[in-house]
């Protein structure tokens, strides 16, 4: 019985980190693709524009998404509070 709950609770968390995660690696991943896109064009190969780009829209995404994520994360932990009697058998 014990190793079904944690193996839930284990299984909800990798679900939160993935739903937190995924719209700012997805945002990175599609601004490099660009931007190796156009420096493969213009023959451009500076390193800081690699960087400057994806840093710009990780830090948009997280002002935008920050209070969503946020929330995401407070409410697996209110929930995991909850549940926390339950665990102890």
């Amino acid at each position: 019985m014990g190793e079904e709950i944690f193996l839930e609770v284990g299984r909800e968390a990798l679900l939160v980190v993935l739903k937190i995660g995924l719209p700012i690696l997805g945002a990175a991943l599609v601004v490099g693709i660009l931007v190796s896109v156009f420096q493969a064009v213009t023959q451009i190969h500076e390193l800081t524009l690699t960087f400057v780009p994806k840093i710009l829209v990780v830090i948009l995404i997280l002002v935008l998404l920050g209070p969503w994520m946020v929330r995401t994360l407070l409410d697996f932990v209110t929930q995991l509070f909850w549940n926390l009697p339950s665990f102890v058998r």
